[in-house]
């Protein structure tokens, strides 16, 4: 049963939010105010449920609200709602398992559906090549793939060197690796290049979260 402390704390707090004295909220009830005042203190302790939702309609609000209800389904949902931690690495080198990479900077947290979805990691984006989307010292979370659809954010690597951040774009003779910085000239590469040097995508970026 919800604390009766708690449940007078909240009629009372809705009450001198509203300013109302306690005539003021009998005239708005039909109820004495003796009988308010012992609602408010806790001397009576049993709030029948018709009392309660004239009482609520009274105070601009709700019996779950007064009761605790509201609060009770926050929790549930939160509860319901655990995070699942993964590295933020500050480089992907090519060919090394994610897992074996010991250059960890921090973690972030994904939700359980998530996780249950595919294995992910987050990584720390070094320089302006992505802006003015994605800045400096953000952070993406990766999902691992060794492909994606053309227009998609990948983390591919070239040549063997630490994997880089940028949008695929797919061709019938290759594909394109476009930094969003208009600065920065797109890598075209065609099939057998990409054979050859070879490219790889490690991952496909499915979310941002920046940081200040």
């Amino acid at each position: 049963m919800e604390d009766v402390n708690n449940i007078v704390k909240r009629i009372k707090k809705r009450r001198l939010e509203l300013e109302y004295s306690f005539q003021d909220l009998a005239d708005k009830t039909n109820m004495s105010k003796s009988t308010l005042q012992r609602y408010e203190t806790g001397a009576i302790r049993n709030l029948p449920l018709d009392k309660l939702e004239i009482l609520a309609t009274a105070l601009q609000t709700t019996p779950a609200y007064l009761m605790g209800w509201d609060e009770k389904e926050d929790e549930k949902a939160k509860a319901k709602v655990k995070g699942v931690k993964i590295p933020v690495l500050g480089r992907v080198a090519a060919g090394v398992p994610i897992e074996m990479i010991e250059d960890v900077l921090d973690y972030e947290e994904i939700t359980e559906d998530m996780a249950r979805h595919g294995e992910y990691f987050a990584l720390k984006i070094q320089g302006d090549s992505m802006s003015p989307r994605i800045w400096n010292n953000d952070v993406v979370i990766v999902r691992q793939q060794d492909d994606a659809e053309s227009g998609e954010i990948v983390i591919a690597s070239i040549n063997g060197d630490d994997a880089v951040c940028k949008r695929l774009q797919k061709y019938s003779d290759g594909i394109a690796l476009v930094s969003l910085n208009p600065q920065y000239e797109p890598i075209y590469l065609k099939k057998d290049e990409v054979d050859e040097k070879p490219v790889r995508i490690i991952g496909k970026v499915v979310e941002l979260r920046g940081k200040f």
